[in-house]
C-alpha cells in the first residue's frame, strides 16, 4: 500500500499518457469498452481459477489487483473520452445514494474516499458473495457495451452517464467485498503501464558502471558472424578484434532454423539493457572484486535464465515471422520475461526497453538471416545495436 491516496482525476489524467488507442476521443470508445469486457472477464477467469484451487494458486493476490487496475484504466479512460471525470461520476453516487458515506467524507476525491470500511485490506477473498459482485459487475459492463451497441449514446448521452455510474457502483463494491485496495491497484496499474509507455524514456545507469574497466562489459563490442560449412555441418562462428569468441555454434535441432545466430540476442540485451551475463563470461569480465555479485549476478544460473530468456523468445519469434513488421510485443510475454528474472539485477530494467532489446534483437537477426553473416555492433553507451555487411 502506498501512504499517499491517488486522486480519481489524477488517475483518469494518467491514462491519458499511456493511450494507444488510434481513434481518438469519443470514436475510440468501442475500443475501450472492448478492453473493459475483456479485463472484466480476466477478473472472473482469475476467481475461477482460485475457487478450483484453493490451496495451490498462489497468484491470486497480485493477479487479481493487476486485473482490477486494468479494468480501472479501460473504465477510466472510456470517462475521459467520453468528457465525464471520475470525480463527476463519484458525485453523481454521492448524489443518488443517501447511504454513500464515502468513510463520512462529504465528497470523493481519491480512491481511498470510495471504499468503505477499514484500511486494512486482507483481501482478495474468493467467496460465494465476491461471486455475485463480480458476475454482477460483468452484468453491468455488459448494459454498458449493448447500449453502446444499440447506439443509444448518440442520441442519449445521459444514459452513457448513468451508466458508467452504475458500472462504479457496482465495481466499488466488489472490491469491498473481496476486501481489496481499489487505491493499490491504481497505483500498480500506473507502475505497469508507465514502465511499458513511459511519458520520457529516461535510460539508467549500467550495471558496472562502478566496477574496474577489467569488470566492464565493453561499451562497444563489435562482432564478426560467419557461417561455415564443416563436414557438412552449418556452424556460425564469431570473432571480435580477430579473436573467436565462444564455440562454433549449431542449431542444436533436426529441423534448421538458424538459432546458431542467436548470439545476437545477448548482444541486444548488453547494448540495451546493459545486462548479459553470457557475453560477461564470454569476454571474461565477471565482476571478480565482488563475490556476491561474481556469484549471482555473473555466475551459471544467471547466464542459464538468460539462455533460457532468449531461447523462449527465439522460440516466439518462430512462429511470429521473427517479429517482422512487429512494432510492439503482447504484455503476458514481457510480464513472464519479468517473472524468469526477478530476484536478478536486470529486474529493474523496464518493460519498454526489454521490448526494444528483442525487437531490436530480431531485427538484426534477420539481417544475418539474410546474408549468412555479417558485423553486428553493440554499443553500450548509445543503446544501438546496428548491422554492417561484411
Amino acid at each position: 500500500m502506498t501512504s499517499v491516496p491517488l486522486g480519481l482525476d489524477e488517475y483518469q489524467e494518467l491514462t491519458r499518457g499511456t493511450d494507444r488507442n488510434p481513434c481518438p476521443g469519443i470514436s475510440g470508445l468501442g475500443f475501450v469498452l472492448l478492453g473493459l469486457f475483456g479485463e472484466t472477464g480476466s477478473l472472473l477467469s482469475e476467481l475461477k481459477k482460485k475457487q478450483r484451487g484453493q490451496d495451490s494458486y498462489f497468484a491470486y493476490r497480485e493477479s487479481v489487483v493487476e486485473e482490477l487496475g486494468d479494468v480501472l484504466w479501460y473504465f477510466a479512460n472510456g470517462a475521459l473520452r467520453a468528457n465525464i471525470s471520475l470525480s463527476q461520476i463519484a458525485k453523481r453516487l454521492t448524489d443518488g445514494l443517501s447511504d454513500w458515506t464515502y468513510n463520512g467524507r462529504e465528497c470523493a476525491s481519491t480512491f481511498v474516499d470510495i471504499q468503505a470500511g477499514s484500511n486494512d485490506f486482507g483481501g482478495p477473498l474468493s467467496t460465494e458473495a465476491v461471486e455475485r459482485r463480480l458476475l454482477a459487475l460483468a452484468g453491468k459492463v455488459g448494459q454498458l457495451i449493448d447500449n453502446f451497441g444499440n447506439g443509444i449514446y448518440d442520441t442519449h448521452r445521459d444514459e452513457l452517464l448513468n451508466n458508467l455510474v452504475d458500472v462504479f457502483l457496482v465495481l466499488v463494491a466488489t472490491a469491498d467485498e473481496a476486501d481489496v485496495s481499489l487505491d493499490e491497484a491504481a497505483h500498480a496499474n500506473i507502475r505497469k503501464t508507465q514502465s511499458r509507455w513511459p511519458k520520457e524514456l529516461k535510460w539508467q545507469a549500467l550495471y558496472d558502471e562502478e566496477c574496474d574497466e577489467d569488470e566492464r562489459l565493453p561499451r562497444r563490442i563489435e562482432m564478426v558472424f560467419q557461417e561455415k560449412d564443416i563436414a557438412g555441418k552449418k556452424y556460425v562462428i564469431q570473432k571480435c578484434n580477430g579473436i573467436a569468441i565462444g564455440d562454433p555454434l549449431t542449431d542444436n535441432r533436426a529441423r534448421p532454423d538458424d538459432y546458431r545466430f542467436h548470439d545476437v540476442f545477448h548482444l541486444a540485451y548488453a547494448a540495451i539493457l546493459g545486462w548479459s551475463p553470457v557475453v560477461r563470461r564470454l569476454f571474461k569480465v565477471k565482476r571478480k572484486s565482488l563475490p556476491s555479485v561474481d556469484e549471482n549476478e555473473d555466475g551459471a544460473r544467471a547466464s542459464l535464465i538468460e539462455e533460457g530468456v532468449s531461447t523462449w523468445i527465439f522460440n516466439h519469434g518462430l512462429r511470429n515471422q521473427h517479429f517482422r513488421n512487429i512494432d510492439s510485443l503482447d504484455h503476458s510475454l514481457l510480464k513472464a520475461i519479468q517473472e524468469l528474472v526477478r530476484g536478478y539485477e536486470v529486474e529493474s530494467r523496464p518493460l519498454w526497453q526489454w521490448e526494444l532489446a528483442i525487437l531490436e534483437g530480431f531485427r538484426v537477426f534477420r539481417e544475418l538471416r539474410e546474408h549468412r553473416g555479417g558485423i553486428v555492433i553493440a554499443d553500450l553507451k548509445e543503446h544501438t545495436i546496428t548491422f554492417k555487411e561484411r
